[in-house]
């Protein structure tokens, strides 16, 4: 056979279109929320504004809110009512809602409130957190986000970032209080006038507090050095402010000659291992001058001054060996609505991706900057400086996710 062959076609072979395979969006979710009234830990702030509600509640949202939740923020229950929220007297409807908003760290009342897969955030504090605590949390298979360590894209924690500027700024407003007579001060001006030298201020820490605290002292005139013991923040302050600022590492000798001069000394360092190291002496702080002013912005973890100890809102001050010392944990509650407003900004888009997705639980597994800051996941313990504070097992939260998709 000298002509070509043609092709074999098996007629049992067929081609069977194929439908196009589109992704399909997860449906809208309707979210249940609920923000109780903090009791504890001297908070006046609230999870959301209401104008943030509002967003949430015309999307299809419910949210519960507790009467008087939003007062010490200067915002009425009628603002929340008409933002389309649900008024409630008793904390124990709040809390029947799948994810509840907290400024304060669970209390031991809230505990027992707590219900089976429900998702909280809220603010850990470490120091006054105890293993039978977390054990109990456990037990309740609750999802427990801590607002602290929640992530931005740009890997950020965007709360502690603006709580710590509003502590760096009010910082130098406290001070600027307690210098003057009628808070039983030496009647100083922290910029001066002609021919009147300004106060001396010494910050302790070059972090976001310190750097703020630095922009708004050099904004009011006074004379400003900083310590800190990483060189490249004390870099990154002077960028950051613009100006050649006195700088030095904490050497003992250096900055107990600087603290006899100074009219304020203002305590900023970030905790290490959970604890603020102690860097200013009893002896230090008797070698200061009469009627100088101690703010120790550490001491929600411990302080950085030998001599501090908590103080309130309401006693803010004591003196000891001639010097007020300011102790007030949580110092951003003070300023509440600037507080309240920041931290919305922060929550509202969580909070709407939430209803974007399959819900409360499906969130933590879509946002990387919330798988950070879950500690608590359906009865398993996944922080791991937590884990290793207590002696407890630690659990990869990814793990469990990828487990359970």
């Amino acid at each position: 056979m000298t002509g070509k062959q043609k092709a074999a076609v098996n007629v049992a072979f067929s081609y069977n279109p194929l439908e196009e395979t589109l992704e399909v969006p997860s449906k809208k979710q309707s979210l249940f929320i609920g923000i109780p009234k903090e009791n504890s830990f001297q908070e006046n702030r609230v999870a959301l504004t209401p104008q943030a509600v509002a967003v949430l509640v015309n999307q299809g949202n419910q949210v519960l809110i507790e009467k008087g939740a939003g007062e010490a923020s200067s915002y009425s229950d009628h603002e929340y009512s008409e933002a389309g929220a649900m008024l409630v007297y008793d904390k124990k409807e709040v809390f029947k809602a799948g994810l509840i908003l907290k400024t304060a760290p669970i209390s031991k009342e809230e505990i027992p409130l707590l219900q089976k897969d429900q998702v909280i955030f809220s603010p850990v504090h470490i120091p006054s957190l105890n293993k039978r605590q977390v054990e109990v949390l456990m037990d309740k298979k609750i999802i427990a986000v801590a607002i602290g360590h929640i992530k931005d894209d740009s890997g950020s924690f965007p709360i502690v970032r603006s709580m710590s500027q509003i502590a760096g700024i009010h910082a130098i407003h406290i001070a600027s209080r307690y210098l003057g007579n009628q808070e039983s001060g030496k009647g100083i001006l922290l910029g001066g006038i002609a021919g009147v030298p300004p106060a001396n201020i010494v910050i302790i820490g070059a972090g976001m507090v310190g750097e703020y605290a630095t922009r708004t002292a050099l904004g009011c005139g006074a004379n400003v050095k900083v310590f800190d013991n990483s060189i490249y923040r004390l870099m990154r302050l002077q960028k950051m402010v613009n100006q050649n600022v006195y700088t030095s590492v904490i050497e003992p000798s250096i900055l107990t000659k600087v603290l006899s001069e100074a009219d304020v000394v203002i305590g900023a360092l970030k905790p290490m291992k959970g604890i603020v190291p102690m860097v200013v002496t009893e002896s230090m702080v008797e070698g200061m001058k009469e009627g100088s002013v101690i703010i120790d912005i550490s001491i929600d973890n411990g302080g950085c001054f030998e001599t501090s100890k908590l103080t309130t809102h309401e006693n803010p001050v004591f003196k000891l060996h001639g010097v007020n010392h300011y102790c007030v944990p949580n110092i951003a509650s003070e300023l509440s609505h600037t507080a309240s407003h920041a931290i919305s900004n922060v929550l509202l888009p969580l909070i709407v991706s939430c209803s974007e997705t399959a819900g409360g639980p499906a969130i933590i597994a879509s946002k990387s900057g919330l798988i950070s800051a879950t500690y608590i996941y359906k009865g398993k313990l996944t922080s791991r400086s937590l884990a290793k504070k207590f002696d407890m097992k630690y659990t990869d939260l990814n793990l469990i996710l990828s487990a359970n998709p």
